[in-house]
């Protein structure tokens, strides 16, 4: 049996509490509900009390532990009692893009087939806290790198912040892949400058990110899979 003194118990909620009281969403609040399990926690409710009971009303409800589990219920029963979600990351996708001259660092170029390619650049799907309706979708056309790929993998990049410029950049991590599988196309009868282009498009609005796409070319939809879990 582990034991623990209340004082290392108060260093372990230190961080979260601090946290929560530096972030600029709690400005301007009239009400504040403390729920879920952590909420149970007297440390909690006396640091959330003493810090903003003067500026706003602290509700804490019976059984906030079975708040959210109540909320998993009604969710289940009713997935659209929830129309709109605040996205908890800036979530993209690393492209090419083309290099422009004193905008682009050196060490991001790339010449291809005789053009200048700019590497890492984070193409954003979604940002930091905006608000997604449930449904949403987002979608993006992406080609394979050669005649007869059957396979695309797409990474996932994420931060915290919304001023993500390259997947280079401080904070952002690789959090998930987008895998999309091609059937064989017959390339004989299709002129060789027409690249073929998969539209794949990303529900973001959901409990969880979603991903379905389509051969442009043939209308045919194509496998895809997200993963969140090998990384």
């Amino acid at each position: 049996m582990l034991r623990m003194s209340s004082e290392a118990m108060n260093e372990l909620f230190h961080p979260t509490i601090n946290d929560l009281l530096k972030k600029p969403e709690v400005k301007g609040i009239k009400f504040l509900f403390l729920v879920g399990g952590f909420a149970e926690s007297a440390m909690l409710q006396h640091a959330v009390q003493s810090a903003f009971s003067g500026i706003c009303r602290v509700i804490i409800p019976q059984d906030v532990g079975l708040t959210i589990l109540k909320g998993a219920v009604l969710f289940g029963l009713d997935p659209t009692i929830v129309r709109v979600r605040r996205s908890p990351l800036t979530y993209g996708v690393g492209v090419l893009n083309k290099f422009v001259e004193g905008k682009h660092p050196k060490e991001k170029l790339l010449v291809k087939e005789g053009k200048n390619w700019c590497t890492d650049i984070f193409e954003k799907f979604v940002s930091v806290d905006q608000s997604v309706a449930l449904g949403e979708v987002v979608q993006r056309s992406y080609c394979p790198a050669r005649v007869g790929q059957r396979k695309i993998i797409i990474n996932i990049y994420c931060s915290a912040t919304d001023d993500v410029v390259y997947i280079t950049d401080l904070g952002v991590r690789k959090c998930g892949t987008i895998s999309l599988d091609l059937d064989e196309l017959d390339e004989s009868n299709s002129p060789k400058r027409n690249r073929r282009e998969i539209r794949a498009s990303m529900q973001f609005g959901d409990t969880e990110i979603k991903v379905t796409a389509m051969d442009v070319r043939t209308s045919k939809i194509v496998r895809a899979s997200i993963d969140f879990l090998a990384n």
